[in-house]
């Protein structure tokens, strides 16, 4: 009899259960409508494409069909990690530029969303705002045009400065020296998505209930330990979710502003993994073995983020899934 109830009672649960799941669906169904042009572009141009990962187990050759190229199994893996001495800098150049670049926007951003919320005159805070906005939507190629003219080795404004000024004798030659390519990646990658990032952390703050500030003013708490102890708590989680979205990127770069700013005699340390597909699929034709580039880049990054996600988690109980 235990044994009867007990099928009975799960065959219950699960018409229950799919009952319900069908009323939400017919209560939720015109939200639903208006997501699917949304999936439809997402499996489209994000899925789909998937099935040219195939060209990275073939012999495939520019003129043939997608399939038509002979087997090979993990020809074009072994010769990445075995037979290529690039990878090794080809990483260093990626989790270098793009770590940094993603501990340090948030950070900054975070900052600057604190500072601004406390400055007492609002159309200033408005103002500045904006100018920090404004970066994110200059295109690489203009970003590049004002770095050469502020910084060109003959004819950079600021090169000329200073050395008119007899600061230095000769020009920085930051777009064509190795050793400025890390920094001026970084220092742009902030000067282009800071704006974006503090506008994220400023709803945060605005979500806030102000009777925490009320309550902490009742107790005798000053500027800074109202921003130690209610804004900055507040803040954590969103600087979490930040960091671990952005850690699936950490292998992945603008392929134009890279493209723009790599040259003959930076190369060394300006080529990233994304530069390094772009060389051997369009430039070299070689499309199997860009592919298993990608896909590796692309496993890494699921791992990564897979990682980081569980490690915020533990730390401060916040997480994307």
């Amino acid at each position: 009899m235990s044994v009867l109830s007990s099928q009975k009672t799960s065959v219950h649960s699960g018409r229950f259960g799919s009952s319900r799941l069908f009323t939400r669906l017919n209560r939720q169904k015109y939200l639903l409508l208006m997501l699917c042009p949304a999936f439809l572009l997402t499996a489209v141009l994000c899925y789909l494409p998937l099935v040219g990962w195939w060209l990275a187990f073939t012999d495939y050759h520019v003129g043939d069909s997608l399939f038509g190229g002979d087997f090979v199994g993990l020809r074009q893996f072994s010769r990445l990690l075995f037979e290529s001495s690039d990878l090794g800098y080809l990483i260093r150049n990626t989790l270098v530029i793009n770590g940094l670049t993603i501990v340090i926007n948030i950070t900054v951003a975070l900052v600057l969303s604190v500072l601004l919320r406390e400055l007492l005159w609002k159309p200033g805070a408005k103002f500045v705002q904006t100018i920090l906005f404004f970066p994110y939507f200059i295109s690489w190629v203009i970003m590049y045009s004002i770095v050469w003219a502020l910084f060109a080795v003959n004819s950079g404004a600021i090169n000329q400065l200073l050395v008119s000024l007899g600061v230095i004798e000769k020009g920085f030659n930051i777009l064509g020296s190795a050793k400025y390519s890390w920094g001026l990646m970084i220092v742009l990658n902030l000067f282009k998505h800071t704006g974006y990032n503090c506008i994220i952390f400023l709803a945060t703050i605005s979500g806030i209930p102000q009777e925490q500030y009320e309550s902490a003013s009742l107790d005798g708490a000053g500027r800074f330990a109202k921003i130690w102890y209610i804004t900055l708590p507040n803040l954590i989680p969103t600087a979490s979710i930040l960091l671990i979205m952005n850690s699936g990127w950490i292998f992945s770069n603008n392929l134009e502003q890279f493209f723009v700013f790599t040259n003959a005699t930076n190369w060394e340390t300006m080529e990233v993994l994304d530069m390094y597909i772009y060389k051997f699929g369009l430039q070299q034709l070689d499309y199997p073995y860009a592919t298993a580039v990608g896909i590796l880049k692309t496993l890494v990054s699921i791992i990564v983020l897979v990682v980081v996600n569980k490690t915020v988690k533990k730390l401060s109980d916040t997480s994307v899934f």
